[in-house]
């Protein structure tokens, strides 16, 4: 049975054990208790002004640049700097903070290593506290892990530089309360991993390096940039130590991406095109704009022109203010057949090359299996440099918001629907049996591309769209496919994977997101509910 345990101001419904009392020590509770008395408020008058924005455009109010932050992006003014081994970013690798992932991941032909408390971890509690313990480990270099075969992992010489993915603005932590509300899972996940771990990083010459993600505004990011001159006056740190990566993965935010990294400027050392987020948030956003409506997921590419517009913008503005403008997420995995295979490295390494050529600094990938095929692109592009803030894009035409937010052309299709049921399905019972990172036919999967799938066939659905062979897509139609390829989700499983599985309510959980009226912000909100 839980207990209830009081610490400082903040409840915690789980009762402590040993992992635990390693993490959540006086010391680290008294600095969490802290961020959350002075910073919730805010952040709760920040999800507000979130639905205020979102009713504008669902109004018919289509996002634009900002007439009264005009200043900002025509003045000349540069972000504070980039540390050392923030310089060289080439390859970045993505996943949770399992204790077997980090290993592998600090161990990979990769520069950065980004551990994800966000949307390739389901933040089960003990998957939490051991996350935090594995970083802790990780940059104390102590880390280790043995397999029920007796195979040990420890860290190499020189692993990748360590980089952490806190939760987004509008997800809880429902296991510490404050006033009776669940807190923020962001602030509970930086507060720490910064109290815990900056002192050794920055012994060994790194430093509290973070990722923010789902940003929305630039109020947002000067919220994030309070924070941490918090805890840096809190521990007196110098203004500047902590440094971050903002996520580019909702449209509001490409508009105002000068704001943000102006807002950010002691703090921030690049902007990343959070491309698969990014989709989901175009689909959401502009969700009653019947001439908005994407097409199967397989044809939004980098190559449409709404996404190659986004990337280049955001190189642009970021190379003009000293910042490193990183590319987005490689989502195949190697196959083990030797012809399939080859045809994920051809596809991985023309992307990666679209990337380079436009001028990214450095891009992402998923799995370490794909490291030397994407450091060969970026080794190729860069030379002898370290980045490439030199690429200025000076000479491209300004990107106007109707770039921004062009149609998308492609076809919608009956297999691409019953494609996005299966990822769907699969991913949210995976998701609420506390595995947020999930490879679905060659793909890594994570909570953004299964909020693609389920938006596309909401937005279908809300707007009585046809598919290309004639029919119109009903809640009717959804349902019956819904039904049909759960009956091929578990002939592909085995009926005894199936049947230990938790599919009838990742079932029960899509069909009810996909077929209310009013289209549900995020997935996990919902399955979180469903999570212990």
């Amino acid at each position: 049975m839980n207990q209830q345990t009081t610490r400082s101001a903040l409840d915690f419904t789980r009762r402590f054990t040993e992992k635990e009392s390693q993490i959540l020590t006086d010391e680290a509770v008294d600095f969490l208790a802290e961020l959350i008395s002075h910073f919730t408020g805010t952040r709760n008058k920040l999800l507000q002004e979130r639905t205020v924005a979102q009713q504008r455009i669902d109004d018919g109010c289509l996002p634009d640049f900002i007439s009264e932050t005009n200043s900002i992006r025509c003045s000349s003014w540069s972000v504070r700097g980039i540390p050392v081994d923030l310089q060289d970013r080439r390859v970045e690798i993505t996943g949770p903070v399992e204790r077997k992932m980090v290993i592998n991941a600090l161990n990979a032909n990769v520069k950065v290593f980004m551990a994800d408390f966000e949307d390739s971890l389901s933040p089960d509690w003990d998957k939490v506290i051991e996350g935090q313990l594995n970083l802790r480990d990780a940059v104390n270099g102590t880390i280790s892990y043995t397999n029920d075969s007796g195979k040990i992992y420890q860290l190499k010489p020189d692993p990748a530089v360590l980089v952490c993915r806190v939760r987004g603005l509008h997800l809880p932590e429902k296991h510490v309360q404050w006033k009776g509300e669940a807190i923020p899972g962001g602030l509970f996940d930086f507060a720490l991993y910064f109290f815990h771990n900056y002192r050794a990083l920055l012994e060994k010459g790194s430093g509290p390096y973070f990722y923010l993600p789902k940003t929305q505004s630039y109020q947002e990011a000067a919220w994030w940039s309070q924070v941490f001159s918090f805890a840096e006056d809190y521990v007196e740190l110098p203004r500047g130590t902590i440094k971050a990566t903002v996520l580019i993965e909702t449209l509001p935010a490409v508009f105002q991406m000068d704001e943000i990294l102006y807002h950010l400027r002691d703090h921030i050392v690049g902007l990343n095109c959070g491309r698969w987020d990014y989709i989901f948030s175009y689909i959401k956003t502009l969700k009653n704009h019947a001439d908005r409506v994407l097409p199967d997921r397989q044809a939004v590419t980098m190559t449409q022109p709404f996404l190659s517009a986004y990337s280049r913008l955001l190189i642009k503005t970021c190379h003009r203010r000293g910042a490193l403008a990183m590319g987005g997420m490689a989502a195949f995995i190697p196959s083990k057949e030797t012809e399939r295979n080859q045809w994920v490295l051809n596809k991985v390494k023309a992307d990666k090359e679209l990337e380079a050529t436009n001028g990214h600094d450095g891009t992402w990938i998923a799995h370490p299996g794909l490291a030397d095929t994407v450091m060969a692109v970026f080794d190729k592009a860069l030379g002898e440099r370290k980045n490439q803030l030199d690429v200025s894009r000076h000479e491209d035409a300004p990107i106007s918001a109707r770039q921004l937010l062009e149609p998308c052309t492609g076809e919608r299709t009956e297999e691409g629907m019953r494609a996005n049921i299966r990822v769907a399905v699969q991913y949210i019972e995976a998701w609420i049996s506390g595995n947020g990172c999930v490879p679905i036919y060659g793909l890594m999967e994570d909570a953004a591309t299964a909020e693609i799938s389920r938006t596309s066939i909401w937005q279908w659905i809300h707007h009585g769209k046809t598919l290309s062979d004639g029919q119109p897509v009903t809640k009717a139609l959804f349902r019956q496919m819904l039904c049909e390829e759960m009956q091929v989700i578990q002939q592909e499983l085995g009926d005894q994977r199936f049947s230990a599985g938790r599919f009838d309510e990742a079932a029960g959980l899509m069909e009810r997101i996909t077929t209310q009226e009013e289209l549900i912000d995020f997935l996990t909100l919902p399955g979180y509910a469903l999570l212990a």
